[in-house]
């Protein structure tokens, strides 16, 4: 039999998540702006930055924490400096101690209430979950039915000019062309045998280098893998399905990955207006993919790109101090939380040269509390200390005044519910 979470547990895990919730989305802030810096760079370096917020969902800072723990000072140290602890508690505002968010915090809530509102919380969570993979799994189902009832294409000009554009872009795998019926755009389904499902009537509409254009805008997504990137990102929406910064970075990516193909296409030598109509007459004689993991031609802001596209200005190389930035932050933001659990590791082994006593008390009772009341209770008094319906960990957490992460339990379950009080 599964025994239910605690009330502390719950409140563990809002903790915990509140935090890498509230980091997640400081990155995503701070990646913005460094977008801004480098909106005269090649589109490419900003996609990367967004994938790095994806994945930054995916990684909270307490498991980097926590392996910093690992490495904590074998020296004694007498205080942690005041820095650092800004830091810390700037980073993890939900498992500050002064907030008072504990099971403690809710002495007027039954314990049924309590522990069924976590419950609830993660039943809806759980439902958005399940909808947004059924809603992608089933549009992923109508995209594999339509290129399996293509045909396969075995010469021609678009098998040729496809061909040619591996060779350039040193395409190892030869990428399946296949000719479908059906009025999706031209793009490229799979991750690891790809495939680029190109519709039958398009041809007729399109000139030699409006094909070449369009089929070099594939292949620029195969190179880059990009529907990778997106199925990693799509998994990123449906767990944090509840979060508006998530769906915006997707947004960013979609929009960025284009671009990036766009000024690719440009720089192998189409001519922008050629480009410019070979997207247009994708736009009217085909539809969107449904799923951003189907890289096509006519995905983000339209109007937009057919701008960008025609304006084609030039991009800057990135300079030695803005690689240098990117560098920086980049080790930063893996090293810096290492550090912190470091410097802020228990320091089992650092010997003091005075141990001062530890406090002594007259008299300590620890009872079962029996009489049906679930309220947890504090009190402090002159000399005294009461505690109702607490568990020993929490004691010893609150105590100590011990975080979160320093703190480890034996088996879950094991720790009764009791009344406590002793003078002190």
């Amino acid at each position: 039999m599964i025994s239910t979470p605690s009330l502390e547990t719950w409140t563990t895990i809002g903790r915990l998540a509140g935090d890498h919730l509230w980091q997640s989305t400081l990155f995503a802030v701070l990646e913005a702006l460094l977008t801004l810096t480098l909106r005269r760079n090649r589109a490419h370096v900003r996609y990367r930055l967004w994938l790095a917020v994806s994945a930054k969902f995916l990684v909270p800072f307490a498991a980097l924490v926590s392996i910093g723990g690992q490495f904590g000072w074998r020296s004694a140290v007498s205080s942690v400096r005041p820095g650092l602890v800004f830091v810390m508690d700037a980073s993890q505002p939900f498992s500050r101690q002064d907030l008072g968010l504990s099971a403690a915090a809710l002495p007027t809530v039954s314990h049924g209430v309590a522990n069924a509102l976590p419950l609830g919380l993660l039943s809806i969570w759980l439902t958005g979950f399940a909808l947004i993979l059924a809603v992608w799994w089933r549009r992923w189902l109508q995209i594999a039915a339509a290129v399996r009832a293509a045909s396969p294409v075995e010469r021609g000009r678009e098998l040729d000019t496809l061909r040619r554009l591996e060779t350039i872009g040193g395409i190892a795998r030869p990428v399946a062309l296949v000719s479908s019926s059906s009025s999706l755009e031209p793009g490229v389904f799979g991750i690891a045998k790809p495939v680029l499902l190109w519709p039958h009537t398009i041809g007729t509409h399109l000139g030699d280098d409006q094909v070449e254009a369009i089929i070099a805008h594939e292949v620029m997504h195969v190179l880059r893998r990009d529907n990778l990137a997106a199925a990693f990102h799509m998994f990123i929406e449906a767990v944090f399905w509840f979060h508006p910064m998530v769906w915006w970075v997707g947004a960013r990516l979609i929009d960025e990955r284009e671009r990036a193909c766009d000024e690719e296409v440009i720089r192998l030598g189409s001519e922008p207006r050629v480009y410019a109509e070979s997207i247009l007459k994708a736009c009217r004689f085909s539809v969107e993919s449904p799923l951003a993991c189907m890289a096509g031609i006519t995905g983000s802001d339209l109007k937009k790109r057919i701008e960008r596209i025609m304006k084609n200005h030039q991009t800057d190389r990135l300079g030695s101090w803005r690689k240098l930035l990117l560098t920086t932050m980049a080790v930063g933001c893996v090293a810096a939380p290492i550090a912190i659990g470091a410097l802020n590791a228990p320091r089992l082994h650092a010997q003091s040269p005075q141990v001062s006593p530890g406090p002594t008390f007259e008299v300590a009772s620890v009872k079962p509390n029996n009489s049906g009341d679930g309220r947890v209770f504090f009190q402090n008094q002159p000399g005294r200390y009461t505690a109702t319906n607490v568990t020993l960990r929490l004691l010893i957490r609150n105590a100590y005044q011990l975080r979160t992460f320093r703190f480890r339990a034996g088996r879950a379950g094991s720790a009764p519910i009791i009344s406590t009080s002793w003078p002190r």
